[in-house]
């Protein structure tokens, strides 16, 4: 018995010195911001693009549920949970059940990976392969797509199961091809003056590289305004800077992987009724709708770690720097947290913009964008960012020339790819309008041919 009470005593103090410990409490924000966060990123998104697709298009959107029709998304809410879950009677049970599930799965499962703050963040955030296990993750969304597809025993859900399925695989390659551009970066930039790690080893540690980009020297450093707005956050060293266009592709390509317009082949509702969500209604219909902005959200969070530094902005690295109170150490891990989200936001409101700009593709410019244009490309960045750094290190120069001539060439490159992907979509969609423009001529001058007969005719007998 009073082994048994020894044994209790030192459990429970075990137990309440982890519970009570900093650790304990930082897993559990952890998880919970990672679990809320992408499902009330969806909520605010859903609202953000209503509202401000209204405003480009001269309307006013939700406007009677709520301030502003703030509270419209709790409305749409409680009806998918509250809305019958009706299933064609022939489906393919288990599938059609289980693939809402396996969509959204990898959605959370990507959060792991993703730090939010300097200390705020799930423990896969330490894992050395997390710009792969993101790949992996957004890869696996293939498989909820064609269940979905399938196992709804709907030939237009099947076809766009299909559709969805080669638009997402066919724009993988160019999106994992568009970030080993980074991972160049930091392998080039690994061991030398400022920069932590082994000298040509890199990372695909999304921590990692968020600290790559910030450099360890910045005007009027040591002064204590300066340490504060430039202390782990020094804009000009984001990798953004080096490789836009290696940004501009990863971020079509994320429009593609979440069947965002113009890429929204897989739901075009007057071709195809509503894609592999034909036969979904309630909640389950709200999982993949869920998902959806969930990627979206996703998508902008790796573009914002990779390119635009994470968390980083004035006074995070300042306020979280060791010695530092603890009420400082928090305010600056919330502060983190604002930067992170705004930038993630930011981002979000892009894929708004473009929603409400640009017209959807045809499915053979859709796939022809991403084999003959993007994969070309992204292989020729990482050729050419190779050549650079060999042509300047064999010159002798620093990194950081290698930094500022790769960044001058990659804009240049940039402004290129706008203008022949402004010129290719021209050409191809002459080139598709000619045969209807060629029976138009054909039939016009038929009838003024005959228009001519007639009045001739007419003239004869007159």
């Amino acid at each position: 018995m009073t082994n048994a009470s020894i044994l209790a005593t030192g459990i429970g103090s075990q137990l309440s010195s982890l519970i009570f410990s900093g650790q304990f409490v930082q897993l559990i924000v952890a998880v919970l911001f990672a679990f809320v966060f992408p499902i009330t990123s969806a909520a605010i998104i859903n609202y953000l693009e209503r509202k401000i697709m209204a405003w480009m298009q001269d309307r006013v959107g939700p406007l009677h549920t709520g301030p502003h029709g703030s509270l419209q998304l709790i409305a749409d809410v409680g009806k998918m949970f509250f809305k019958e879950d009706v299933h064609a009677a022939k489906t393919d049970k288990s599938i059609f059940l289980l693939a809402p599930s396996a969509f959204i799965a990898p959605v959370i499962a990507s959060f792991a990976v993703l730090p939010f703050s300097p200390f705020i963040g799930l423990p896969g955030t330490a894992l050395a392969t997390g710009v792969v296990f993101l790949v992996a993750m957004s890869s696996l969304d293939v498989i909820g797509i064609i269940m979905a597809g399938l196992g709804s025993n709907n030939k237009y859900s099947l076809i766009g199961g299909l559709r969805a399925d080669a638009q997402m695989i066919s724009y993988e390659l160019p999106l994992v091809l568009a970030l080993v551009g980074v991972v160049m970066l930091t392998s080039i930039l690994a061991g030398t003056h400022g920069y932590a790690g082994n000298a040509g080893i890199g990372t695909i540690s999304i921590k990692e590289i968020m600290s790559f980009q910030n450099a360890s020297a910045w005007p009027g450093q040591g002064i204590g305004f300066f340490d504060f707005i430039f202390k782990d956050n020094t804009p000009w060293a984001w990798f953004f800077l080096v490789q836009p266009l290696m940004l501009l592709i990863y971020y079509t390509c994320g429009l593609a992987e979440t069947n965002r317009s113009p890429f929204d082949l897989p739901e075009a509702e007057s071709e195809l009724v509503a894609g592999f969500l034909t036969e979904y209604s309630g909640i389950r219909w709200g999982m993949f709708f869920l998902g959806e902005y969930g990627n979206m959200t996703i998508v902008s969070a790796i573009a914002t770690s990779l390119f635009l530094g994470g968390w980083a902005g004035p006074g995070v690295g300042y306020l979280t720097a060791s010695g530092m109170a603890t009420g400082w150490v928090i305010l600056g891990n919330l502060l983190g947290i604002a930067y992170f989200i705004a930038k993630v936001y930011l981002l979000c409101c892009v894929f708004i913009w473009v929603r409400a700009t640009l017209p959807r593709l045809r499915s053979d410019q859709l796939m022809q964008y991403a084999w003959l244009i993007l994969i070309p490309v992204t292989l020729g960045n990482i050729l050419l960012t190779g050549l650079i750094y060999l042509a300047l290190s064999s010159l002798g120069l620093s990194n950081l020339v290698f930094l500022i001539v790769t960044g001058v060439i990659n804009w240049a490159l940039f402004f290129g790819f706008i203008r022949v992907v402004r010129r290719a979509a021209v050409a191809t969609a002459c080139h598709a309008q000619a045969p209807a423009l060629r029976a138009t001529a054909r039939y016009q001058a038929a009838q003024a041919q005959l228009a001519e007969r007639t009045e001739a005719a007419v003239r004869g007998n007159g």
